[in-house]
């Protein structure tokens, strides 16, 4: 389904409503200005299976691009908006996209990229222009708001990995070329059968667009005829104050997202009423056991977890019962089949770590990167994301870590997932991120970089404060496992669906030390 197939049975109800600017687009306007987008592409002489790439921040006119590009065929590659003029001229150019669509908010990035993106042939800017760019609003104004004439074909997302441990990679599949009425959305399966959703329901999403999750969340919302409530970026007192306003039945969050609601005082968090909500949905990265145990309490047991990544080789899944009786869990598969893989290539017993790799979901490729997809591959043709973890006696996987993340101290293999489960719970640290840094006796040594409450006034609060975190790591997990130092920041590099570019932070500490990672 899409927008356009609601405009026999619900065209003025709202299909999208920005939560800060109030903007409100029903199912016909945005059925409509998708079709403009349509003809836009198909006159700019984009043709089923070609690539457009959009960068933009949250912004009112954010799905009628996507929408349009989807109405299209296009295959469309969602750029994220904090890019850096060299990564977002990276991905324009691997993607080869015919087509770049942006917004005023990035000017100085799209000026910068003019002339390292030689490949697109048609430059579009929102809220104004700079040079080389066309304005988006008059290049739309004068086109029908009707579909093209012709049968559409359904277009699809490549997006790219976040580049956390390295370059970001496109995730290539093969082109469906199926007829846009026949298709569904992306997720819509999931939606319905595992969380309930159906045209009634108000999706709140307080997450950026272009990263997969929300896009794909949204737009099946839409094609299931869903109101879709979204937020500009996530503040924890104003996530509440929208399901109470917007009366919202089911969200998708990040732990993160949890952490920062739970740190709100409590005549905040109780002052709203949270009651309508059927369905949080959570994932991206993995949530300590004390932070969902504290949220599953609050909302009632409508808390949903599941592990997957944009490559879509695999679908882990838990309710509340379920994590409830295996605390710590992200789920058991479904429709796939999870095999933990030791170095030496076998399988680990129950309990045993290892390489979490799936069979039987999606075929996926690396774009333009044979090698990675290689590395991705078992034997046996199982693929992985590149996580440790392992499976209990029922089936059911606990992540432990990336493999990418692990510290190797002493010859101990450390992973501080642990270290940072522990110390996010305590009521002075607001976000943390632990990793290995050089030490010459034992190769690398455990540091925290911790963003607290409040900043140490000087340098013995800051002992004081790191002495306190070290103890409290230790009071949970064996010595080894914890800090032996920890630095104080304002802010921690963590992109905003929640995941934490420990990379950036590594590279400080590696460089500093004159030797590489």
């Amino acid at each position: 389904m899409y927008p356009g197939a609601y405009l026999s049975t619900t065209p003025d109800k709202p299909a999208l409503v920005m939560a800060m600017s109030g903007f409100t687009q029903t199912f016909a306007e945005l059925d409509a200005a998708a079709n403009r987008v349509s003809r836009l592409l198909r006159a700019s002489g984009v043709q089923p299976g070609d690539h457009v790439a959009v960068c933009m921040e949250n912004h009112d006119r954010y799905f009628e691009v996507i929408w349009g590009c989807h109405y299209a065929g296009a295959v469309y590659t969602a750029c994220s908006s904090r890019l850096t003029s060299h990564e977002l001229s990276y991905i324009i150019n691997d993607c080869a996209a015919k087509v770049f669509i942006t917004s005023k908010y990035i000017a100085d990035q799209a000026t910068e990229i003019v002339a390292d993106t030689p490949g697109v042939q048609v430059r579009l800017m929102l809220d104004g222009t700079v040079p080389a760019y066309e304005s988006y609003e008059d290049a739309v104004a004068d086109l029908a708001g009707t579909p093209l004439g012709e049968v559409r074909i359904a277009g699809t997302d490549m997006l790219y990995s976040s580049g956390t441990t390295g370059k970001p990679k496109g995730v290539a599949k093969i082109f469906p070329n199926e007829p846009l009425e026949g298709t569904a959305g992306a997720v819509s399966p999931l939606l319905t059968m595992l969380f309930g959703v159906t045209s009634d329901s108000v999706y709140l999403s307080p997450a950026p667009f272009y990263h997969a999750a929300p896009l794909r969340f949204c737009m099946s919302a839409h094609a299931l005829g869903c109101t879709v409530v979204a937020m500009e970026h996530f503040d924890a007192e104003q996530y509440l104050a929208m399901v109470e306003f917007h009366h919202a039945t089911v969200s998708q969050v990040v732990p993160t997202m949890f952490v920062r609601m739970l740190k709100l005082p409590a005549h905040t968090r109780t002052k709203y009423d949270v009651s309508s909500l059927e369905c949080v949905i959570h994932a991206a990265a993995p949530c300590p056991i004390p932070v969902k145990r504290q949220m599953i309490e609050w909302f009632g047991p409508i808390i949903h977890e599941y592990y997957a990544g944009t490559e879509g080789n695999g679908f882990v899944y838990c309710n509340s019962d379920m994590w409830l009786a295996h605390q710590g869990t992200v789920g058991t598969p479904i429709g796939c089949t999870v095999h933990i893989v030791g170095d030496s290539g076998d399988e680990m017993p129950a309990y045993e770590s290892g390489t979490i790799y799936f069979e039987g979901g999606a075929s996926f490729e690396y774009h333009n990167d044979a090698e990675k997809t290689a590395s991705s591959r078992h034997p046996m043709g199982w693929s992985t994301l590149g996580d440790v973890g392992y499976l209990d006696a029922d089936n059911f996987l606990y992540l432990t870590d990336r493999k990418a993340y692990m510290i190797i101290s002493g010859g101990v293999n450390i992973y501080p997932q642990e270290a940072e489960n522990v110390l996010v719970t305590h009521p002075k640290v607001i976000d943390v991120a632990v990793f290995g840094v050089p030490n010459d006796d034992f190769g690398e040594e455990v540091k925290a970089v911790v963003h607290p409450v409040d900043m140490p006034a000087d340098a013995t609060a800051a002992r004081s404060l790191e002495l306190e975190l070290i103890a409290f790591c230790k009071s949970e997990l064996a010595d080894v496992k914890c800090p032996r130092s920890v630095d104080f920041r304002t802010e921690l590099p963590r992109h905003p669906t929640g995941k934490l570019y420990k990379r950036l932070l590594k590279d400080e500490y590696w460089k500093d030390a004159g030797r590489s990672i």
